[in-house]
């Protein structure tokens, strides 16, 4: 398959086209290369050390989460110079998805995560950009088990703000960094939220709002979209894909 093809086959199954997004996402191809696909790359961030290394292990075409332009729009020089060299030299595609990747039903890293702590039938809710941004579940489980859950599906340790019930019954999953969107969260009924990352007032006001708050790492919620893309794609394709690690520990 040729890279237009990729590309196309991946906008049309994550819907690039009908899903809002943040103007910095620019979801879909970033960077485009001769053309040939060999070697399929998963990685969460498309920086220097992450295309370092695919491009050592001759990548070429990358998936990412957060893509070549998530700070806005930057001169072409130190780090930036860089990245575009190295992606020419190796002849390198990016393709970025974010809240595509985020939302999607089957490999998006809402319901990937929540299937990885055990929660099924999910419900759309908490809108951003004009779409639901999470997955909300009912079920009647412990925090503290959750927490549990939560720790192995990440496989790192798990920080919770616990000022909702000891018996969580109304679970929202957002991957990421939703914590600063605890108020909308309780007022859409939630008692316990699960997201990647929040803002330091994030906690106190999940104790007044009486909400569970599980912060599991932006980077550790987020590496379950790319992963699952890379591997369709590479099953598609019938080429080898490899996930780079590049763990922030936010």
């Amino acid at each position: 398959m040729h890279l237009d093809e990729a590309v196309a086959y991946l906008n049309d199954f994550l819907r690039v086209d009908s899903v809002r997004d943040y103007p910095q996402a620019l979801n879909g191809l970033q960077f485009e290369n001769s053309g040939g696909l060999s070697r399929i790359g998963a990685a969460v961030d498309a920086t220097e050390s992450t295309i370092r290394e695919a491009a050592s292990a001759g990548v070429d075409f990358l998936i990412v989460h957060h893509g070549l332009f998530w700070n806005g729009a930057q001169r072409a020089t130190g780090a930036n110079y860089r990245k575009i060299r190295q992606l020419i030299e190796a002849d390198m595609a990016v393709y970025s998805a974010h809240l595509p990747l985020d939302v999607h039903p089957q490999i998006g890293n809402n319901a990937l995560l929540a299937g990885a702590i055990g929660l099924a039938g999910g419900e759309p809710f908490l809108e951003i950009h004009g779409q639901p941004a999470g997955l909300r579940f009912e079920a009647e489980i412990s925090r503290e088990v959750l927490r549990d859950q939560i720790e192995r599906a990440v496989g790192g340790p798990v920080h919770l703000a616990p000022g909702g019930p000891v018996l969580a019954r109304r679970i929202g999953i957002v991957t990421g960094g939703a914590g600063a969107e605890i108020a909308r969260a309780a007022a859409e009924g939630i008692d316990t939220l699960v997201t990647g990352e929040g803002p330091h007032w994030s906690y106190t006001a999940a104790e007044e709002l009486r909400v569970n708050l599980f912060y599991a790492g932006h980077y550790a919620t987020e590496t379950f979209g790319v992963k699952a893309l890379a591997e369709l794609l590479a099953r598609k394709l019938a080429l080898p894909w490899q996930f780079i690690d590049h763990p922030t520990g936010l």
